[in-house]
């Protein structure tokens, strides 16, 4: 298979940010809960690489904590989405137009009405701000996401002879959509999963933004961003380095997964041969 530059560059802008994530759970270069108003808006150099904010921490350690904080929160809230929507697409796939399957779909449309920034609102209303809502609110939103995904590629599969043989060996639809649909549309989700991966972070950031996310003193790159607003035109690399880190992980997660489209696709595969 010759080179795929998407699915390079990708895979390298994304291991990076996640190498860093990793790396801040065991070292970051300075606490990123102490407060030294004496080093504050020091410009990048010396023991600080990329300068501190207005309350003087670390800008870098702020970004290293951040990156942990937004790929916990979108992996997971993946995970649910994952988790919850592919199985409810395979059944609605099976039963191909029965009460299961309008059921599924009339409840994705109701989720889909509500914006995950909508539904966070909500949730917060209710149980408060923290990084837990936001993993609720975005997770609730991917759920029918999946679903759609999981029953459009899997109705055209249950039309296939393959899958009339093992009807007609006996076997029932749930362990046909298992043994059979699931494998077949695989690669497809694999792809939606780094989508949306990319989109819980984008997600994260926005609801950290509003206050909405993780909490102080947990770093958030969306909460960087509001808390440099007011120091745009004293210090604009308060706002300029976290806006970085979401357009570079965001833009290395779509790469990553335009890469695996394209590497996991048969029809692209024979098409570059």
């Amino acid at each position: 298979m010759s080179a795929r530059p998407n699915l390079i560059a990708g895979g390298v802008i994304s291991g990076a940010v996640l190498t860093l994530a990793a790396l801040s759970l065991v070292w970051v270069p300075h606490d990123v809960t102490a407060l030294n108003i004496a080093e504050r808006l020091r410009p990048p150099g010396g023991p600080y690489l990329l300068g501190t904010d207005q309350l003087g921490r670390d800008m870098l350690a702020m970004l290293m904590v951040g990156a942990r904080s937004s790929i916990a929160v979108a992996l997971v809230a993946v995970g649910i989405g994952m988790g919850a929507g592919v199985p409810l697409g395979l059944m609605a796939a099976a039963t191909r137009g029965g009460w299961l399957d309008e059921i599924v779909m009339r409840m994705n449309d109701l989720i889909f009405a509500f914006p995950a920034l909508v539904i966070a609102i909500l949730i917060t209303a209710i149980l408060g701000p923290s990084a837990l809502n936001a993993i609720l609110a975005i997770g609730i939103f991917n759920i029918p996401v999946f679903a759609r995904v999981t029953r459009g590629a899997a109705l055209g599969l249950w039309t296939l002879d393959y899958i009339r043989a093992a009807e007609l060996a006996g076997k029932g639809r749930a362990r046909i959509s298992t043994e059979h649909v699931l494998p077949n549309i695989a690669n497809l989700l694999i792809v939606q999963a780094t989508i949306q991966f990319s989109l819980g972070i984008l997600a994260e950031a926005g609801l950290s933004y509003v206050g909405l996310g993780a909490q102080p003193p947990t770093p958030s790159w969306g909460r960087m961003l509001a808390e440099a607003q007011t120091m745009i035109y004293t210090a604009p690399r308060l706002a300029i380095l976290p806006g970085l880190a979401i357009v570079l992980t965001v833009l290395g997660l779509n790469l990553l997964g335009d890469g695996l489209r394209d590497a996991l696709d048969p029809r692209l595969r024979r098409a570059a041969r």
